[in-house]
């Protein structure tokens, strides 16, 4: 998935906010990567703009296997029929990482 141009200040400034309230963040171009580290525990949490189902699918049930959770920015379930902003997380930071976005 990718973020609009216009988005680029509020998005950046989001990032900003969770880089300034975390260890650090990874980016690796690739959400089903990124989604897999999480299940696995290779970093706590992943967020993005927006996704396609094709993009956070896979991901999201090894997250959810995992013990974690996966929702929109919102906290809402993810309708796999349609894209959406995603946060996958190890289930004990959902909460806070949500604040941070929102």
């Amino acid at each position: 998935g990718t973020a609009k141009r216009e988005l680029a200040k509020e998005n950046f400034a989001r990032f900003l906010k969770v880089y300034e309230n975390s260890q650090d963040i990874r980016r690796l171009g690739s959400a089903a990567l990124e989604l897999a580290y999480t299940a696995c525990g290779r970093q706590d949490g992943y967020f993005e703009v927006y996704l396609n189902p094709w993009d956070y699918a896979a991901g999201m049930l090894l997250v959810q296997e995992a013990g974690g959770k996966v929702s929109d920015w919102k906290g809402r379930i993810l309708d796999p029929a349609q894209g959406s902003q995603v946060v996958g997380t190890n289930g004990q930071i959902h909460e806070e990482l949500l604040k941070l976005l929102l």
